[in-house]
This record gives C-alpha cells, structure tokens and sequence, in this order.
C-alpha cells in the first residue's frame, strides 16, 4: 500500500518551470547568481560531468543547509533558466543549460564563473574620512 501512496504523491506534484530559451534573462540570471551560495551550486553543476542530485549539495560553502533552503536556492537556478532539473524517483537531477544560454547570451555565464572562481566577490567598501 505504500508504494502506491508514493506513487500518487509523484503524480500529484506540480511540474518543475523550465523557461524557453527566448525567455531567459540577464536580469534572471544576474539576480541568481548574485547569491554565493547559489554560484557555487551552480558552479559544481557545471563542472560535474553527470547530473547532480540535490542531495550532493547539503553542505555549501562550509555551512550544512537545510532542505527547503536548498530546494530554494534550486528553484531560482531553474526558474533563471540556469539548470534543467528531472525528477527520478523522490531525488531530482540536475544539469546545466550552458549550452542554450550561451547561443543566447555569448559567454556571459563562462566571464561570470571566471570572476567568481577568482575570488572576486562583493568589494570592501572604503572607509569614510573626515
């Protein structure tokens, strides 16, 4: 009887928004990478050579992250048009739309991963004299 109720929870679940690629953003994709947690997820799904799953990402930038929180951060990466996700069984895999974006968009997501794998995060602002 389990089986069953786990099988009419997968068919009642919403499907997952992947927008076309005529439909992805800068400003989508600016503002989902802009947090670091997410760059970083996003980052390690590119380099991966195999789908990820969410679970290979509960520890982040040396902080454990808790599900919803992580469900989150993966729903704006898909929602950006960032990755593409594919439920297997209760896990969902997930891999990069590079190849889209960049016949869209150049190499923006390649400069963007550069200034991030170099450490150039948000500036130090000046201090204030006088």
């Amino acid at each position: 009887m389990h089986k069953v109720a786990e099988a009419a929870n997968l068919c009642a679940m919403k499907p997952l928004y992947h927008p076309a690629p005529e439909a992805i953003t800068v400003e989508g994709i600016l503002y989902a990478l802009s947090d670091p947690v997410r760059v970083q997820i996003y980052a390690r799904i590119v380099q991966a050579e195999c789908p990820q799953t969410c679970c290979a990402f509960l520890h982040v930038k040396g902080k454990t992250l808790p599900k919803s929180t992580l469900s989150q951060h993966f729903k704006v990466l898909r929602e950006a048009g960032l990755i593409r996700s594919e439920r297997k069984g209760v896990e969902l895999h997930n891999v990069s739309r590079c190849r889209e974006i960049k016949r869209r968009f150049g190499p923006l997501i390649e400069v963007i991963l550069k200034a991030y794998a170099g450490g150039r995060g948000p500036r130090k602002s000046a201090k204030k004299t006088g």
